[in-house]
């Protein structure tokens, strides 16, 4: 049985462990108790709460660690069963029942990021003294699918494997302020953007900086609006000096959203190969940008 304790004593130890600091956490648990408490509270009970038999989650500080546990380093319910002492059906269980509590959590902290925007009122709410903003696209790799249909949909020629993808916008501070649902490798990563239809709040006077991806994304913007996207190298003809000086300076200022997109994916449900069922790498990589922000906001 892993002990929680002993994890606590060494930062580098449980930094590797949970992706955290051992003061984020202890921040952290604050917040997950009150959620876990209030969860508790709201089942019909004919005993008080925390009567009868102990599981092998006995308190709050190991519930939180063990789906940070998950989330950063990824392991298989057989595996998890053997390291925390217990069948792999009960880490299921575990998993499925604290991923909406961590969820939560940190939500009451403000860091999940938005989803959805409806309004340009509401995108200026969420950055109101930021001029520029950075998009970029993320994917991670998934099994090999059975099924025909989703062998199609689901291989990624950018990556040359299947994969899944998100869009997400980050701020000049490396805090990811949208990110959108999860869709097929296949989708392009401008028409994914597209469909969240984003960029038709995109606020006035604000620029926007880009790869080479998007290319023609200036038509979805208003003309006030300013895209700074690198030059694309013509058929048969070389870049000019001057384009690849340019080129170096704007990938040199949108390296904020890389480093956004690694902070995500120093854990590993968002890195490693997913093999989960059921869309549950939406949930993951909104938790683990939850956790980034959660970073960035009280220890920057």
């Amino acid at each position: 049985m892993v002990s929680v304790m002993r994890a606590l004593r060494e930062e580098r130890l449980f930094l590797s462990l949970t992706g955290m600091r051992i003061s984020e956490f202890k921040r952290l648990v604050e917040t997950f108790e009150k959620v876990l408490l209030s969860a508790l509270a709201q089942r019909n009970r004919q005993r008080a709460i925390g009567a009868g038999r102990k599981g092998a989650l006995k308190d709050v500080e190991s519930k939180a660690f063990y789906i940070l546990f998950y989330l950063k380093v990824y392991p298989t319910y057989d595996l998890a069963g053997f390291i925390f002492g217990v069948d792999r059906s009960r880490c299921f269980h575990w998993t499925k029942r604290l991923m909406p509590l961590l969820e939560k959590a940190l939500g009451r902290h403000v860091v999940l990021p938005k989803r959805q925007i409806c309004s340009v009122e509401e995108f200026m709410a969420l950055c109101p003294d930021v001029k520029d903003l950075f998009l970029d696209g993320t994917e991670r790799p998934t099994q090999r699918p059975q099924k025909s249909k989703l062998y199609k949909k689901r291989y990624s020629g950018k990556k040359r494997c299947h994969t899944r993808k998100n869009s997400l916008i980050a701020n000049e501070k490396r805090e990811i302020l949208f990110l959108s649902p999860t869709k097929e490798g296949r989708v392009h990563d401008l028409t994914q953007i597209k469909k969240t239809e984003i960029l038709q709040h995109f606020p006035p006077d604000k620029s926007l900086w880009v790869d080479k991806a998007f290319q023609s994304i200036q038509k979805c913007l208003k003309p006030s609006n300013t895209v700074m996207i690198p030059h694309k190298k013509p058929r048969k003809k070389p870049l000019s000096a001057q384009q690849k000086k340019e080129n170096r300076i704007i990938s040199g200022i949108r390296i904020v959203v890389e480093h956004a997109i690694n902070g995500v994916k120093r854990f590993a449900t968002t890195s490693h190969i997913y093999r989960n069922r059921r869309g549950q790498d939406d949930q993951f990589i909104l938790l683990c940008a939850g956790l980034w922000n959660f970073h960035l906001k009280n220890f920057h």
